[in-house]
């Protein structure tokens, strides 16, 4: 029996950090309904970028940070650089809106939410949660590997060349990123011929937008760096899987989230088979996701009415407010088995029927997979929509 209170309240990011460390379980709102929050980083001091919509809602953020629109996941430095008008996707349906550079810095943190799409609204957009020390800890690694003295390519498609630039040369100099621009001009070229006797590796790093790159532009960068520089990696990082595009899926609306990132992982291989170099990359995942290879683990969501009924693996029929954790229910995909149930919270619902008399009451948030691509009653769903029936 499920003894647990739940408050509900707004609260800034940074003050998620006390809870989390005071032993409270944290829930965020995001469109797949409330996720549970895994922990808490902060990143440091950023140049500060800030999304304005038109309904005078502000987002402060760095240049990183990725907002969920109509055209996908895009990063606020894309927005920024386009001079351009973006519909965002937020708690109240779409939104419209442009991101501009203040010329401030500003501390900035994040969290990591628990739930396959990894997303939170921040002051109700759409937002990408954190990258974990991903980047940290690829950067670390490609500094090692060039002071072996090997070629290292860093393919970046969430940060800044400029950051990890910055990070690379802060693990090669063995001093901490805030003090880099910091030490004295005689001590950062002591440091720097040092490590210039030690290794004759060659660092090159290359920026794309968020999920617009797939192996095939892979291809083409080795192909080009091999003829025009005589560039030839030892190995290659790519930052970071999950927001690379995939060659043989042109849009990842209309297919669910793991073959997606299957097919990126093995088009990537395939490009490491055929250039003959390994690939290091790293995935998103859920904290329940840890030491299970097995596909068919999934969070389940809580924007569907509780009398609304499912089919099990062994044929029975339950209602999903009866479901718990470990049952395996039928999906498109065969049969998934539910990680996480969350707690029950009223929602504004909609009822939708199809033209073979079937029905579903389901929160306006609700994703479908649809002709269209993913969408739900806030962005989009429409009179005319196909939707998966079984």
């Amino acid at each position: 029996m499920n003894n647990k209170m739940w408050i509900e309240k707004e609260t800034s990011i940074a003050e998620i950090k006390t809870l989390l460390d005071n032993g409270y379980e944290v829930e965020v709102d995001s469109p797949d309904g409330y996720v549970p929050v895994n922990f808490f980083i902060n990143k440091g001091i950023y140049d500060e970028y800030k999304l304005y919509l038109l309904d005078n809602t502000e987002v402060k953020c760095n240049e990183s940070h990725l907002f969920e629109t109509t055209d996908g996941w895009i990063s606020a430095k894309q927005i920024e650089q386009s001079n351009s008008y973006y519909e965002f996707i937020t708690s109240d349906g779409i939104r419209i809106g442009k991101v501009i550079k203040t010329g401030k810095q500003i501390p900035i943190v994040d969290i990591n939410v628990n739930h396959q799409n990894h997303r939170y609204y921040t002051n109700g957009v759409s937002s990408h949660n954190t990258g974990c020390g991903k980047s940290l800890f690829m950067c670390h690694l490609a500094s090692s590997v060039l002071l072996q003295g090997k070629n290292v390519l860093y393919i970046t498609l969430e940060m800044a060349e400029e950051k990890i630039a910055e990070r690379i040369d802060a693990n090669l100099l063995n001093v901490p990123i805030q003090q880099l621009t910091e030490l004295p001009k005689a001590m950062f070229e002591n440091k720097v011929t040092n490590i210039a006797k030690k290794t004759q590796g060659t660092l090159i790093i290359k920026e794309y937008p968020t999920s617009s790159a797939h192996s095939g532009h892979f291809k083409a960068l080795l192909n080009e760096l091999a003829l025009k520089k005589s560039f030839r990696p030892d190995i290659i990082f790519v930052d970071y899987l999950n927001i690379c595009a995939s060659n043989r899926y042109k849009t990842n609306l209309s297919v669910n989230s793991y073959s997606y990132i299957k097919a990126i992982a093995e088009e990537l291989r395939g490009l490491a088979v055929e250039f003959n170099v390994p690939i290091f990359s790293a995935t998103q995942t859920t904290r329940s996701g840890f030491g299970s290879s097995d596909p068919e683990l999934t969070d389940t969501s809580e924007c569907i009415f509780v009398d609304e009924i499912v089919e099990m693996r062994d044929g029975k029929r339950k209602k999903i407010s009866e479901v718990i954790v470990g049952d395996q229910i039928k999906s498109q995909d065969n049969y998934k088995t539910v990680m996480l149930v969350h707690h029950k919270k009223e929602k504004d619902c909609i009822k939708i029927t199809t033209k073979s008399g079937k029905t579903i009451i389901v929160s306006k948030d609700h994703f479908f997979p649809t002709n269209g691509g993913r969408k739900c009653f806030n962005s989009g769903l429409s009179i005319g929509d196909y939707l998966n029936t079984f």
